[in-house]
């Protein structure tokens, strides 16, 4: 063992840590010292979205003493950052295993600083967490959970004022002041029980109305009130409110997938708790072509992204990606809002810059101003902080599942977008038709666009030095034409600064700085490469578009543009 790694396992040995803690050191010391090696290696980083990473023992672990640590540094950042307040946080969490736990801990220590903690009583959806910091005017709040990631995970994240996540000053002044957090000793513990209070059913009704009050056509659910629904929560927190939310929309038809309705943080029926694949969505896909279906909706274990399936032109079931939910989403709150006679000339619509550009048509032609940040729902939410009261939010979106609908909150939701696709569907067949229709007449009118990613993991300990020469080598001798079509734009959002490779013409992308760069070809192709900042892994977004002349060449565009996409990844050696 090395040195360093010996003298903090030591620490813990001998330190302030409860004796099941000690066991487990020891028993690990026996029976697999390099798993020991690798849980005190390291600190877990507490980043600009807080804490992620696997559950056990250690300094590289999610638990009781890494989340006190990362929870005092943060009471003590809010303590600075709202003097002579009182302070109030929310907390929630989802139904990983030690959720409860850490959210307790957390709660604890808040409190035992003085902080007032409002505490759901039970597991909430992440959504419902950004809402509650805004409906009771919390500084602050924290949700336990890793999202989608495997079950041996867990984290935390920590939100601002607005309900957004952590955005710059914040998220780098409560990283040091976490980091200033050398011992357990300078956490407190306890002591400020009084300072909790439990939450539960009120803030649910609040956040199921403003919910309820994003429906733009109830008179055609009344009509489609039967449209037959599957739902599958994936073990996770969407149990606690979806199924409401669609019985308050005025769905009758609503069928839940029973092998995956109750919460457990084990994800039995699961590789990857994730609606974004298609393995965790194929027991409600065999429920949904059971009962023929007219829609399945899936959301993972904090119920922020939601994954769907429809039936297509031929009734086969297929999984909708991202991207193209997304289309659909903000197309038919811009189309039904001006139908409507709701529109407002300040009506604006917000997507990540490796998010369909189809979005950018459609609300060009719809007069709406489309705005493009970087990955993250903290972008959309500091834009929208930015932008208002000038110009209003109505939807917003990202490839990776995530979609946001209103300003109410700011984190992407999907139980408003579980409740607006249906809606979505239930507009669609009243006029005797479904939403991969509407998605191929959406095709048809704009252009068809068809995107695409892969992930590369570079392993081991030179992973992170490949991937970043990778991105060195794109950088500085960006490739002049990509699949037979010439490199036009290249765009460097860690330099901040785009240029037109053929007159060499350059400006100033005015987004904070990011390691992304992104290749615009003459033929509309683009392609993003962007590192993960945790991971030894770099992620390739491509994005190709033509002419759709009627549905009826659908298929045969679709292999068109897939060849394409391939194209691009054979020229560029990624595969």
């Amino acid at each position: 063992m090395e040195p360093a790694i010996q003298q903090k396992i030591n620490a813990w040995l001998n330190g302030n840590y409860d004796e099941a803690t000690r066991n487990e050191i020891l028993r690990l010391q026996k029976e697999s010292p390099a798993e020991l090696a690798e849980s005190f290696y390291r600190n877990l980083e507490f980043g600009t979205g807080g804490l992620r990473g696997i559950m056990g023992v250690g300094t590289n672990r999610m638990n009781k003493y890494t989340v006190g640590m990362a929870t005092q540094g943060y009471a003590n950042y809010l303590k600075q950052s709202f003097p002579d307040q009182t302070i109030k946080v929310a907390m929630a969490h989802d139904s990983r295993n030690n959720s409860r736990f850490f959210a307790e801990t957390a709660a604890n220590v808040f409190a035992a600083n003085g902080i007032k903690v409002f505490l759901f009583q039970s597991l909430r959806p992440t959504p419902e967490l950004s809402f509650t910091i805004r409906h009771l005017g919390c500084q602050g709040g924290v949700v336990c959970t890793a999202s989608h990631n495997p079950k041996e995970y867990n984290g935390y994240k920590a939100y601002w004022n607005d309900g957004g996540q952590l955005v710059p000053p914040h998220d780098k002044n409560v990283i040091k002041e976490v980091e200033k957090i050398a011992s357990v000793d300078e956490v407190k513990w306890a002591g400020g029980e009084h300072n909790i209070t439990v939450i539960g059913k009120d803030v649910d009704e609040a956040y199921i109305s403003m919910v309820r009050s994003l429906s733009v056509y109830p008179e055609i659910i009344e009509k489609q009130r039967n449209l037959c629904i599957v739902y599958t929560p994936i073990h996770g927190t969407g149990i606690k409110l979806v199924p409401q939310v669609l019985q308050r929309f005025g769905f009758t038809n609503v069928h839940v997938v029973d092998e995956q309705a109750e919460p457990d943080g084990n994800f039995p029926t699961v590789v990857y708790p994730n609606p974004e694949e298609s393995e965790a969505m194929s027991i409600g896909l065999k429920k949904a072509a059971n009962l023929d279906a007219d829609i399945l909706l899936g959301t993972d274990p904090d119920a922020d992204r939601v994954g769907i399936g429809i039936k297509d032109k031929n009734g086969k079931w297929i999984l909708m990606n991202g991207n193209q939910t997304a289309v659909l989403a903000v197309n038919y709150m811009l189309e039904a809002r001006k139908a409507k006679g709701i529109a407002r000339p300040n009506d604006m619509v917000i997507k990540t810059i490796v998010t369909t550009y189809l979005i950018d048509e459609i609300a060009k032609k719809n007069n709406v101003n489309c705005y493009n940040v970087l990955t993250g729902f903290k972008w959309i939410a500091e834009l929208i902080k930015e932008k208002e009261p000038a110009e209003e939010y109505i939807i917003g979106g990202e490839e990776s599942y995530g979609l946001m609908i209103g300003s109410k909150l700011r984190d992407k939701d999907a139980v408003s977008a579980v409740a607006i696709l249906c809606e979505m569907a239930a507009y669609e067949k009243n006029k005797g038709r479904t939403l991969f229709d509407k998605l191929i007449d959406l095709y048809v009118e704009y252009g068809f666009y068809k995107e695409s990613l892969i992930s590369i993991t570079k392993k081991g300990m030179n992973g992170q030095k490949e991937i970043a020469e990778m991105m060195e080598g794109y950088r500085n001798n960006p490739p002049k034409a990509i699949n037979g079509s010439p490199v036009v734009q290249l765009l460097d959002y860690e330099l901040r600064k785009g240029k037109n490779l053929q007159t060499n013409q350059g400006w100033e992308i005015k987004l904070p700085k990011s390691n992304v760069l992104q290749f615009i070809l003459a033929d509309g192709s683009q392609i993003s490469a962007r590192p993960s900042g945790t991971e030894p892994k770099i992620k390739f977004y491509f994005s190709v578009n033509t002419k759709l002349a009627s549905a009826a060449d659908f298929e045969k565009t679709k292999s068109e543009l897939d060849a394409r996409i391939e194209g691009i990844i054979k020229d560029m050696e990624l595969k």
